[in-house]
């Protein structure tokens, strides 16, 4: 019988669209099990390289950003199987409405322009392609663990400080995320990605985030220490609706095993 291979145990990339024979390891996202090749190098170039041309040239910046950020996720919906191509739209979609409302309605932050960059949304389709190639390759229980402590204690101080207090609430909404959500690999993987990309973008200047919280009267850092809790709760409402709409399009669950 075909072994499963472990979380952290690191396997081949070959180009190839996913097989409905596999089975998947627990706690993890069950998609792009076979990721194309050279897809984490396309991410994290077009992710690095598309904020820094919006920060250097301004709106032909932008636009060329745009372009590369499409053209990467074009190559990964031509690459992908039923349920990677639906993914990559899904997250599209409910990741340009989660912005309209953060961003354009809310106001948390706010990006150069003024304006949501049409990089935006395909970018987070990118990044959580990303996250679950990531996470399907790192030990399950050390991740969530680790992610999780550390991200309490943080929370604990910039709640007590007053530093980031809305850094504080989300905490909780990715603690929701972990505690109701069942690919927890994910979510962490993703909560350490996005608060790369966050540090990373709000030192270019491509987008800020307001030091007081409209409505809210909460402090938040640029950017707050738990903003992944947004993509993580993205990612989770991709997983749900996947599942729950096209149940069939996913691989088969491995047996829970310990570790």
């Amino acid at each position: 019988m075909k072994r499963v291979a472990d979380a952290g145990e690191p396997g081949p990339w070959p180009a190839s669209r996913p097989s409905r024979s596999r089975t998947v390891t627990p706690g993890v996202a069950p998609l792009w099990q076979r990721a194309p090749r050279f897809a984490v190098v396309h991410i994290v170039a077009v992710i690095a390289g598309g904020l820094a041309l919006d920060a250097a040239f301004g709106w032909p910046g932008q636009h060329a950003a745009t372009l590369w950020a499409c053209a990467v996720w074009a190559y990964l919906y031509r690459a992908g199987g039923a349920a990677e191509r639906r993914s990559l739209i899904l997250c599209m979609l409910i990741a340009g409405a989660g912005e309209i409302g953060l961003s354009l309605v809310w106001g948390v932050y706010d990006y150069r322009f003024g304006n949501l960059p049409l990089f935006v949304p395909p970018g987070h389709a990118l990044l959580m392609t990303l996250g679950v190639i990531i996470a399907a390759r790192v030990p399950l229980h050390a991740t969530v663990r680790g992610v999780t402590l550390l991200a309490a204690v943080w929370a604990l101080w910039a709640w007590v400080g007053d530093a980031d207090r809305f850094g504080a609430l989300l905490f909780l909404l990715f603690a929701g995320c972990l505690a109701f959500g069942r690919d927890r690999a994910l979510y962490s993987v993703m909560f350490v990605l996005a608060l790369a990309m966050e540090l990373y973008g709000t030192a270019l200047g491509s987008w800020t985030w307001r030091p007081e919280v409209p409505g809210l009267a909460l402090s938040a850092a640029n950017p707050p220490f738990a903003a992944g809790a947004f993509y993580a709760m993205l990612d989770l409402l991709v997983l749900a609706a996947l599942a729950a709409r096209w149940p069939a399009t996913l691989p088969v669950a491995a047996p829970v095993r310990s570790e």
